[in-house]
């Protein structure tokens, strides 16, 4: 189904898949979703998660000593859509677990999964038509990063391959939740909404009701990871879906919805 934003701004959740376990992942997605999440972005962990700050970092290095591989974050995928029809689910990579599965099987077995769409974090836009065209076949949504540093005619090319939502990143560097937006986040998310009319949900440092509410002025949603991730690493596992849940609850209560 379409990825939207029903309720502006939107809510986009990231999770790292396994961490701490498989079963309390799924939990904690569809208490995300109860709470007001719009999209779950389901992480497959890898052993060098070079865009990832700490906090990502030690989830992957968690969940892949659990043993968690792709294959299994396929199948949270698909017991996630069956408990929550209508959510986004994004699956979100790095590009070597998909290459060894082999892109083609992935996409169809993704599809089968039921996810809308993929992030691949390292597939660049100007290398990216084998796997556009393996995407639009299996009629998952491409959605790729943006960077304060993209050039504008970078930003018109990956408005051009993007579906669902493009994914615009605040700052320059890696994940991790942080104290103030970037200076030029704002800026970003205009140079790419001349180029599209997808929306664009703004992540990197998201992590506050006061920072979703300021996305909310000129992005279309709001992406949070790190500072999911970091509450789940502070959690016993057997309370981290109902804290996954009133956190998101007061990501949604500290902003007025359009």
């Amino acid at each position: 189904m379409p990825i939207t934003f029903p309720k502006k701004p939107g809510l986009v959740i990231y999770f790292t898949a396994g961490d701490p376990d498989l079963a309390t992942t799924l939990a904690m997605a569809i208490a995300a979703i109860d709470s007001g999440a719009d999209v779950i972005e389901l992480g497959v962990p890898f052993s060098d998660p070079l865009a990832d700050g700490p906090v990502i970092q030690r989830a992957s290095e968690r969940a892949v000593a659990r043993g968690t591989r792709l294959t299994d974050v396929l199948g949270i995928c698909k017991e996630l859509r069956k408990a929550r029809p209508a959510a986004g689910i994004i699956l979100f990579s790095y590009l070597n677990p998909v290459v060894r599965m082999g892109l083609s099987a992935f996409a169809k077995a993704a599809k089968d999964a039921g996810a809308d769409g993929v992030l691949l974090t390292d597939m660049i836009v100007e290398e990216a038509d084998e796997y556009l065209k393996v995407m639009h076949e299996h009629g998952l949504a491409p959605v790729f990063l943006a960077a304060p540093t993209s050039p504008d005619e970078r930003l018109k090319a990956i408005a051009e391959s993007s579906q669902g939502f493009v994914y615009a990143i605040s700052r320059v560097g890696i994940t991790g939740t942080q104290t103030e937006l970037a200076s030029d986040a704002r800026g970003l998310v205009e140079r790419i909404k001349k180029y599209m009319t997808l929306p664009v949900a703004l992540g990197f440092g998201v992590s506050t009701p006061e920072h979703v509410r300021a996305v909310g002025e000129f992005a279309d949603a709001a992406v949070v990871g790190s500072a999911i991730v970091g509450l789940i690493e502070r959690t016993p596992a057997a309370d981290a879906a109902k804290a996954v849940g009133e956190f998101v609850s007061s990501l949604r209560d500290g902003v007025k919805i359009t």
